[in-house]
């Protein structure tokens, strides 16, 4: 979500540092896709349950088994209750899924009515005391060693050398695509969330918009948007057409899609922070409908329960302290319109992030 990204500062400044607790853990929901925002319904039994069995789940722990980078160690600290909150580093794998399936997406992203590719894919990197994070762009053009990854129908993969990273998800779906990128990075991926086009569409209509400044005109047919140069309020499906955005900018590689990308992860940052969901149970609803009604994770955080912990946890991130980049990479000697990891950068980026 170009190049190695930017720091990604709160727009309002000092302001939202004023606004409290209340509004920085607002902030952190939404670098987690918003998950937490269903704070403020808990309270409601018919519409927690509702929105609880919205959330989709896949075990991943128990298909990867232990063949896996260890998990980080993180020493308790010695004034540390039993109910505390957890203070530990935590990488998260995120991805925007172009699905295909249900016809609000096939409305969204046209083509064809099966399978489903990851068209987003950021590691989230949280440090140990929860205070600063890295979210690291994979570009989906570029060529990795995909693992044998099993299926959930039985067997498993066999395993494919220069083939492109996102091709994981597409044939063995969450787990492999998690397998892959903790083969890519030597990282353990602590959780996962997905979210698919309708959700994120939703999202930003339910958020009010999201406000996105763009660097040069813009005119794709294939993501069919036409944009000047300039600020600009989007709604959600604009703001989707803008992450789908490759051919309209720049030299037309994903990593012109990232940069915008990028931007509109900032964007969300800012709108939700701007937004005072908390006294708005109607449109917090609405966001939580959107984010639960097209949002997967893993099974340690396939209720509200557990997203809402992971929120609270996050309580001092604020998204000044949020960093955004993307793999080093170059092109790939086998083919230019692909791209390989650039080492030794590449690998000192994800060591440090174990």
């Amino acid at each position: 979500m170009t190049g190695h990204g930017a720091n990604g500062r709160d727009a309002n400044g000092d302001d939202g540092r004023r606004v409290g607790r209340r509004s920085r853990v607002l902030r952190t929901a939404g670098l987690v896709l918003a998950g937490t925002l269903v704070l403020g319904v808990g309270t409601a039994g018919w519409a927690y349950w509702h929105l609880n069995d919205n959330i989709k789940s896949v075990d991943i722990d128990s298909a990867l088994g232990d063949n896996r980078p260890p998990r980080g160690v993180t020493s308790p600290s010695p004034s540390a209750s039993a109910s505390a909150l957890p203070t530990g580093a935590l990488n998260i794998l995120v991805l925007g899924s172009d699905s295909r399936s249900g016809e609000e997406n096939q409305e969204l992203g046209g083509g064809s009515s099966t399978g489903a590719r990851s068209d987003t894919a950021m590691v989230v990197h949280i440090d140990a005391g929860r205070t600063e994070a890295t979210v690291v762009s994979i570009p989906r053009d570029t060529l990795v060693t995909r693992p044998s990854c099993p299926l959930a129908s039985g067997g498993s993969t066999e395993v494919a050398y220069r083939t492109m990273f996102n091709s994981a998800y597409a044939i063995g779906g969450p787990v492999c695509a998690v397998k892959t990128v903790e083969s890519l990075t030597q990282v353990r991926m602590d959780h996962y969330i997905e979210i698919d086009f309708s959700g994120f569409a939703k999202l930003v209509d339910a958020l009010g918009g999201v406000t996105v400044t763009t660097d040069e005109d813009i005119d794709d047919e294939d993501s069919h948007l036409t944009l000047e140069a300039g600020t600009h309020h989007l709604d959600g499906t604009t703001a989707l057409a803008l992450a789908r955005t490759r051919h309209g900018i720049g030299d037309g590689s994903d990593l012109g899609r990232i940069g915008l990308q990028q931007k509109l992860v900032k964007a969300l940052l800012d709108q939700i922070a701007a937004t005072d969901l908390l006294t708005d149970p109607t449109r917090l609803y609405r966001v939580a409908e959107a984010v639960t009604g097209s949002l997967t994770t893993d099974t340690g955080l396939d209720s509200l329960s557990e997203l809402m912990s992971l929120g609270q946890s996050l309580r001092g991130l604020s998204s000044d302290t949020v960093r955004t980049v993307t793999m080093p990479v170059v092109p790939a000697p086998s083919d230019r319109n692909r791209v390989v990891a650039r080492e030794p950068e590449a690998g000192e980026l994800w060591e440090s992030l174990r």
